[in-house]
């Protein structure tokens, strides 16, 4: 419990304020916190004022809510209206950046903060932005927050709250009743989660699931137990799927595992029959393996050639938003009670060659061919659209193009993605004998191309020159390291700077 609180100020009742600062992004209900909280400190016989500061995360808005409260005196104390570094008693951060944001702008200090944070995160458009792993790491925000913070109370809040069907606000409210940095007691807190009269029951559910987080010794670390996934489906199918899943049995162990997530991946993408041609691709590249090399070629190829067949087109993306699943996991995630109604927006901007792509193979590689056509294409459906999917007619739209997967398999952009599939494969295979280091590289590529629309067609674009890169260096004893030096060059940035420099250098010395 910490109630030392110190003010270096000559006024002599300053000592006895309490100064509380909560940084939230948007939807987190920071507002609704430091409602209760003002309302709490009230109720307690405290003077009481709070302010806020909007400002920009990168994520929808982040604001730094800042109060502070003395017991009420004969004297009207002296407020701040925003905290100072190393002035700040009590921090709450709904979100591990926020953390980060709190240590750097010097409102933790070791002699006097509690710092009570979520763990859990909400990226910002920075890190979603970047063509590779752009995360930041958490792990190196969480070590900084330890040595900053008087006490440091660290949960996955936002779990806590979704699994009581209510918001972060309440879980971190309960948090901070469990530390015991206000001189209130927990029933305070409740009433004030009652007489804000909306969600009250959700509300003491996730407060008491954030108090006890607070309280466990392990609160400290996060670790979960991921589940595999359960397969469900009709007898015959499960059947047919189990006949083709115990081919893997048949591999070198260290493929296995691999090798069952990309073939669960397939089934769902398209079915257990294309699973098994997944399985023929893998067999003809672990016959060249060995275990003299880990059989890190066959582990590279179970995971690029699985991530290569499950493409994402507009078939494959109206499957997706029309899940029940997805459905009941955003209604978690906006805490909506049974009775209330979700209106859920798509935004859809397809390109001529996405539309071209859904046709017959031959009918799209002749619409392909006139560029008059695709600029017609381009056109009619270029424009962005947004779609209710909350309402009949755009969600049977999206789920009669979702149920298409048995037609996908026609279409010229099937045609299109098997190509450039094998090309991948026959070039990143040829320098095996000689280089086998260079062959799995090339292999790695493949992690380039991702995403849909022009996203796609960014990833093609450095998937090419990476691949031309690596043909200037085949033959040199390094060719793999510079390989992996172009991608990781070309995960930099979306505008492919960091790659142009990395194959300069190569026609310098080639």
């Amino acid at each position: 419990m910490n109630k030392q609180f110190t003010e270096h100020s000559n006024n002599p009742g300053a000592a006895q304020i309490i100064k509380l600062a909560v940084m939230a992004v948007g939807g987190q209900g920071g507002g609704v916190l430091t409602g209760w909280i003002e309302a709490m400190a009230h109720a307690q016989g405290y003077v009481v004022q709070a302010t806020s500061v909007a400002g920009v995360a990168q994520r929808t808005g982040a604001t730094i809510y800042y109060l502070e409260m003395a017991p009420k005196t004969d004297q009207q104390p002296i407020f701040a209206l925003a905290p100072s570094a190393g002035d700040v008693d009590i921090l709450i951060a709904a979100e591990m950046m926020e953390v980060g944001r709190a240590v750097m702008r010097g409102f933790v200090t070791p002699d006097r903060t509690v710092l009570i944070g979520s763990s859990h995160r909400a990226l910002a458009v920075s890190e979603k932005m970047a063509p590779g792993d752009g995360i930041a790491d958490a792990e190196e925000v969480r070590a900084a927050a330890e040595i900053a913070a008087q006490r440091l109370v660290l949960a996955d809040m936002e779990q806590l709250a979704v699994e009581q069907r209510s918001v972060i606000s309440a879980s971190l409210f309960g948090a901070l009743a469990a530390t015991g940095a206000l001189p209130f007691p927990r029933a305070a807190f409740e009433d004030a989660i009652r007489e804000g009269g909306r969600g009250i029951d959700a509300s003491l559910r996730a407060f008491n699931a954030g108090f006890d987080a607070a309280l466990s010794d392990d609160t400290d670390r996060d670790e979960k137990t991921e589940q595999p996934p359960e397969i469900t489906g009709p007898a015959r199918l499960l059947r047919a799927y189990q006949k083709v899943a115990d081919r893997i049995s048949a591999m070198p162990p260290p493929v296995q595992q691999m090798a069952s997530a990309g073939l669960l991946k397939l089934v769902d993408f398209q079915g257990y029959a294309y699973g098994a041609v997944y399985l023929d691709r893998l067999d003809r590249i672990i016959v060249r393996d060995s275990a003299e090399h880990d059989w890190q070629l066959s582990i590279a190829a179970a995971k690029y050639i699985a991530n290569a067949m499950a493409y994402d087109d507009i078939i494959r993306v109206a499957d997706i938003k029309t899940r029940r699943r997805r459905f009941s996991r955003i209604r978690g995630e906006m805490g909506a009670e049974p009775d209330q109604v979700m209106q859920l927006t798509e935004y859809f901007h397809p390109r001529a060659e996405e539309i071209a792509g859904l046709l017959p193979a031959k009918l799209g590689a002749w619409v392909e061919r006139r560029p008059k056509l695709m600029a017609r294409l381009g056109r009619w459906f270029g424009k962005g659209r947004r779609l209710r999917t909350d309402s009949l007619p755009a969600f049977a739209m999206l789920y009669v193009l979702g149920g298409l997967r048995s037609y996908r398999l026609k279409t010229r952009r099937h045609t299109v993605e098997v190509a450039h599939l094998e090309a991948w494969l026959d070039r990143s295979l040829a320098p095996l004998e000689e280089d086998y280091a260079l062959s799995v590289e090339m292999l790695r590529c493949r992690r380039l191309i991702k995403g849909y629309s022009d996203t796609h067609a960014r990833g093609l674009t450095k998937f090419d020159s990476v691949m031309n890169g690596a043909q200037m260096v085949r033959g040199r004893k390094d060719a793999a390291e510079w390989v992996a030096r172009l991608r990781e060059a070309a995960l930099q940035d979306p505008e492919g700077k960091a790659l142009f420099g990395a194959l300069e250098t190569i026609r310098s010395f080639t």
